[in-house]
């Protein structure tokens, strides 16, 4: 039994040791952004777009890609029932829960080379060093890219089991629907409750991403330590009025459903601008039947989004616009109708984690700052499972979503050391 004792004791020593050198490592710089320029291979434009929407060719190509970039990092990957990409590293005692790391490689059309994709090849960045260095983590570790995060989630909602059977005909921005989609990456909607993870099943889940907004690049700071992510609902809105005859009916005899959508527009400016604090509401999309010129619109159909960081506020906002818009049907002669779709709740993020981020951005020498999120992210998902740390780094501009969109090396760099660091001395603090 004393000779037991002492090889677990030497067992521990020697990991303690390992994890006490690893504390100081840094990632290969110039690796990692050649990975960066390699992805622009798959969906990239002659313009500098990027258009690798989920459940593309682009989108698969890309992911049998980081499965090669995985597999040589000693990752065990397989494609989920979800679509997600996953690849395990063992820990020193597998009976621990895995610290997760990802983050997505879908993009918006025509969007830009780094939303999602620094967070992606910075993962793989980290396990590929983890493993040149032969550092051991107590806890397993999966770096996973989720699948149509651009198309609301899918593969992070998955594993909180938040899809829905009724979603899976829904369309991606691609021309595959999600069960088709889901299927042509290599997963199956059907057994879709197989990836679903329960609190306890994960230890902590970890993103890297550009800030997508103009704080850091304008304060000149380097972190963005998050403090959460905003929620999320949104609504079709259906205007009806009725049709008729453009050139003979009167300006006073009119039940413009189009007229109608273009006041509420400025109604939900109007509301969510009146009430203190960081909300946003966005009409995205309008389409007018029956779309004549020679017609007045007897229907509108427009989109409605609205998110904060509080999902009681998202609902109080709603509830503003929604009885300001029977005033306004009144008004014009029209009917409104709110068809929730989708929401995604607000997440906090978990302390330690945010202490344990800007620890590793002190042992860098970063700059950092607390900051909300205003973008949905896949550890939104994760939020309702598991504690949740994200790290942003600036985003040229604040631009976004776009060709324009940018963020240097050096910054990249920055931000995967930080995603090491955090990872290695979140390893050690969590049980």
């Amino acid at each position: 039994m004393k000779q037991l004792h002492a090889i677990v004791a030497v067992c521990i020593s020697s990991i303690s040791f390992t994890l006490s050198a690893a504390v100081d490592l840094v990632v290969d710089s110039e690796r990692l952004n050649q990975t960066m320029t390699a992805m622009t291979s798959f969906g990239g434009t002659a313009y500098g777009a990027s258009t690798r929407v989920a459940y593309s060719d682009a989108n698969k190509e890309a992911l049998i890609y980081l499965d090669g970039l995985m597999k040589k990092a000693g990752l065990t990957t397989h494609i989920d029932a979800a679509g997600n990409l996953v690849g395990r590293r063992p820990g020193v005692a597998n009976n621990l829960a895995p610290i997760l790391l990802g983050s997505h490689v879908d993009t918006v059309p025509n969007g830009g080379h780094f939303d999602g994709i620094v967070g992606v090849m910075s993962a793989i960045e980290v396990a590929t060093i983890l493993q040149e260095q032969d550092v051991s983590l107590k806890h397993p570790a999966e770096f996973v890219v989720w699948a149509n995060e651009e198309g609301g989630k899918t593969g992070s909602r998955a594993v909180a089991g938040e899809v829905a059977s009724k979603e899976f005909g829904l369309p991606s921005l691609g021309k595959r629907s999600l069960e088709v989609g889901t299927g042509f990456l290599g997963g199956n909607l059907e057994n879709i409750a197989d990836v679903k993870r329960s609190p306890g099943d994960i230890a902590a889940y970890l993103e890297l991403h550009i800030e997508q907004g103009a704080i850091l690049d304008r304060k000149a700071l380097e972190i963005g330590v998050v403090e959460g992510i905003v929620g999320i609902r949104r609504w079709n809105v259906t205007v009806r009025g009725t049709v008729n005859h453009a050139g003979t009916t009167p300006m006073d005899q009119r039940s413009d459903a189009l007229y109608a959508a273009a006041q509420f527009m400025i109604l939900v400016r109007e509301v969510i601008t009146e009430v203190p604090g960081t909300q946003v509401a966005t009409v995205g999309r309008i389409k007018a039947f029956p779309g004549a010129p020679n017609v007045v619109p007897g229907e509108a159909v427009m989109s409605l989004e609205i998110r904060d960081l509080s999902m009681d506020k998202v609902s109080t906002l709603f509830e503003r616009i929604q009885a300001a818009s029977q005033k306004l049907a009144g008004e014009t002669g029209t009917s409104f109708l709110f068809e929730q779709f989708y929401e995604s709740l607000a997440a906090p993020t978990d302390e330690l984690l945010r202490k344990v981020i800007e620890s590793s951005s002190d042992s860098l020498g970063l700059s950092h700052q607390r900051m909300p999120s205003g973008a949905g992210h896949d550890a939104q998902s994760l939020g309702t499972i598991c504690p949740i740390g994200m790290i942003f780094v600036p985003s040229r501009d604040g631009v976004s979503h776009s060709p324009k969109e940018y963020t240097s090396p050096e910054q990249i760099t920055n931000g995967a050391n930080v995603l090491l660091r955090t990872l290695i001395k979140l390893d050690s603090e969590l049980d």
